[in-house]
């Protein structure tokens, strides 16, 4: 990455980022949680365990230091007692063993997580390019390595050198001691040796951890027209949306065109809105809405329905009503069934009736109280 290139990279990391980095097995790593886990474990171990070692140690030395003289009438045993030996070597060591191990996992895990990432194991050549070779090796990321790389020098070393001073008196006098006291002594000394150093090594892996985490998110920094182009991959581009939109609205438009023949009615504003109903006895509880729509629909609708010869009714607050609480190809609100119900009986009044055979059926005013009441916003023209 150009330095050009790392300047335009202002803005944090997206969590799409985030995630397809770990996927990638890219997760942040500090080799100084890793290395004081793992010695702090292995010498609270030993600690802990100090005497139990120290018991274990004494009779493997008095086993391996015992010579069996049967053992040359009988060399087929040779193998076994070394294998014998071994075992009594290593289990004594299992504890010391089983807390690195544990700190091997735990060190990650604090991190960043235990990931197997199969993309890790991908063979990735642009390794293999001496350009970024150097560039790795000459760069800010070794610059920053070797300073801690000093720093964990001159903490050990400084360590040591306090713990020889301190015990310095002790260490003089232990010629002098009894084995067992002189051991003791020396087992006790380098515990508190490795103690210390673990509390050195800890000291620094406070600072490099955050830093590592600091780098980590710098390195996936992100532009600004990189961030918009995550937003429109996430949320879709919004022309392509604009025109899915439009496509929904001219099949809807169809599909309900298509169905105004079929229906019993249409009520009307008469020209801003257009309810067309159908109601099957048997099938359905109540009227369905089989198209609706608003102003230039609305009067698509009413056309179609003069073409195929049903009943056009003009009800204006039904029309908003309806238009406003009922659903395509759903049945009409329970408000207002009474108001649905007059219109349809008047349409089945008016098919029944014929001119000369009585007076023509009138519609009377169609009260649906307050749910039909002019829309605030766009107040329609009656």
């Amino acid at each position: 990455m150009s330095a050009e290139d790392q300047e335009d990279r202002t803005e944090a990391p997206s969590e799409k980022r985030l995630r397809e980095a770990r996927e990638r097995g890219d997760v942040p790593r500090s080799r100084e949680l890793a290395n004081v886990a793992v010695l702090g474990c292995a010498v609270i171990a030993l600690k802990a365990t100090a005497s139990n070692l120290g018991d274990a140690s004494r009779g493997w030395m008095r086993d391996a230091l015992s010579f069996d003289r049967a053992l040359l009438d009988a060399p087929d045993r040779l193998i076994p007692h070394a294998a014998s030996l071994m075992g009594g070597l290593v289990r004594p060591m299992l504890p010391l063993v089983f807390a690195a191990l544990a700190a091997c996992v735990l060190a990650p895990m604090v991190m960043g997580g235990l990931r197997f990432a199969g993309k890790s194991l991908t063979p990735d050549f642009n390794r293999l390019n001496p350009g970024r070779g150097l560039a790795r090796m000459y760069g800010k990321e070794s610059l920053a390595e070797l300073l801690r790389s000093l720093l964990r020098v001159l903490l050990i070393g400084g360590i040591g050198a306090w713990v020889v001073h301190r015990a310095f008196t002790s260490l003089l006098a232990m010629p002098g001691a009894s084995l067992e006291a002189a051991v003791a002594q020396g087992v006790d000394l380098t515990l508190w040796a490795l103690l210390a150093m673990v509390g050195a090594l800890g000291a620094l892996a406070a600072i490099d951890v955050p830093w590592q985490h600091f780098q980590y998110r710098s390195k996936l920094k992100m532009t600004k027209q990189e961030l918009r182009d995550e937003a429109k991959e996430q949320e879709g581009n919004p022309e392509v949306k604009a025109r899915v939109r439009q496509v929904a609205r001219e099949m809807s438009r169809r599909r309900m065109m298509e169905a105004v023949p079929t229906a019993d009615v249409v009520v009307m504003n008469p020209t801003h809105y257009a309810v067309a109903l159908k109601y099957t006895a048997g099938k359905t509880r109540a009227p369905v809405v089989v198209a609706k729509g608003v102003d230039e629909l609305a009067l698509a609708i009413r056309a179609a329905a003069q073409q195929h010869r049903v009943a056009v009714i003009e009800a204006p607050p039904l029309a908003r009503a309806l238009y406003r609480q009922a659903k395509v190809d759903q049945e009409i609100p329970v408000k207002l069934y009474a108001a649905v119900a007059q219109v349809l009986s008047y349409v089945y009044q008016l098919r029944a009736w014929v001119p000369g055979r009585g007076p023509m059926p009138n519609l009377a005013d169609i009260d649906v109280g307050a749910e039909g009441a002019p829309d605030p916003v766009n107040k329609p023209t009656p």
